[in-house]
């Protein structure tokens, strides 16, 4: 019940957090509502009404090709927030699993996962997906792929320190010497106790995902016209800078309050939730 309580609390006492949660809250309504109320459809070309300025008709004005750009903006907000999930939670459930049988087993089991994470981490993770993503072709499902195969050695490294610490416990000691089976021991005292630092981490990757998503589709190694993803807006939009500011802008201040909202969300959960894990994570 306490831990109940203490998550409860987390956002209401926190003034970034309640920040946070407001622009992650609003972006998500946005993607989720929007395309449904915007009247145009996100890749239909109308070159009559190509770099269209701002209007009631068109509130952040059309593209090159006449189309929309805040129903596009929508549309990729939706696209984005659902890759930035898919590999969020691909990276976190196969982290904590190394993580897991690394810091419960040791042995020559815990060197090998631990050198296996090492080489991973030894790498910038933007530049091991450009290359994966390179390799794979231009696709977005490719720079899922090669983002989830990059960033999961985190939340291994984070879990298997914490598992390392919680092994020699006194409960963890009593399960053991009650006859406990390995996975009962894991099931129902390590994992709800690593939850916490997991879970913040999570928060804070989200934006970073959201980020590499788009870095990676602004090169070419994303989503592919006509797709309206922010990325490929952005690259898109590069060309036609001076006269049409709004190209650029709209998909770049997404990106900017996307990344901002989990971040300080992010922070702030980190330091309520799990204040002793904060030097580990500055680490990661």
């Amino acid at each position: 019940m306490d831990r109940r309580r203490e998550w409860l609390e987390v956002i209401p006492s926190d003034r970034l957090a309640r920040v946070g949660l407001g622009i992650v809250l609003g972006l998500l309504t946005l993607a989720i509502f929007g395309p449904m109320v915007s009247p145009y459809d996100p890749v239909t070309q109308d070159l009559s009404n190509r770099l269209e300025s701002p209007s009631l008709s068109h509130p952040l004005g059309t593209d090159q090709l006449g189309r929309d750009v805040l129903t596009r903006l929508l549309h990729g907000a939706r696209l984005s927030f659902g890759i930035a999930v898919a590999v969020t939670s691909v990276r976190l459930v196969v982290g904590t699993a190394v993580g897991l049988v690394a810091g419960y087993a040791g042995g020559w089991v815990d060197e090998a996962l631990m050198r296996l994470v090492d080489t991973l981490l030894a790498f910038p993770g933007i530049v091991l997906a450009l290359v994966i993503a390179g390799i794979l072709g231009p696709s977005l499902v490719n720079v899922m792929l090669a983002l989830a195969v990059v960033g999961w050695a985190s939340y291994a490294r984070l879990v298997r320190s914490k598992v390392l610490s919680l092994r020699e416990r006194e409960f963890v000691t009593a399960a053991r010497l009650l006859g406990r089976s390995r996975t009962h021991v894991v099931i129902r005292h390590l994992i709800p106790n690593v939850i916490a630092p997991v879970v913040v981490l999570a928060t804070l990757d989200i934006g970073g995902v959201i980020l590499g998503t788009a870095g990676l589709s602004f090169l070419g190694l994303g989503a592919q016209p006509p797709t309206p993803e922010w990325g490929t807006m952005l690259a898109s939009g590069r060309n036609y800078l001076r006269q049409a500011w709004w190209l650029v802008n709209a998909p770049g201040i997404c990106i900017m309050l996307a990344v901002l909202g989990f971040n300080l969300l992010g922070d702030s959960l980190r330091d309520q939730l799990s204040p002793t894990q904060s030097a580990q994570m500055e680490q990661l």
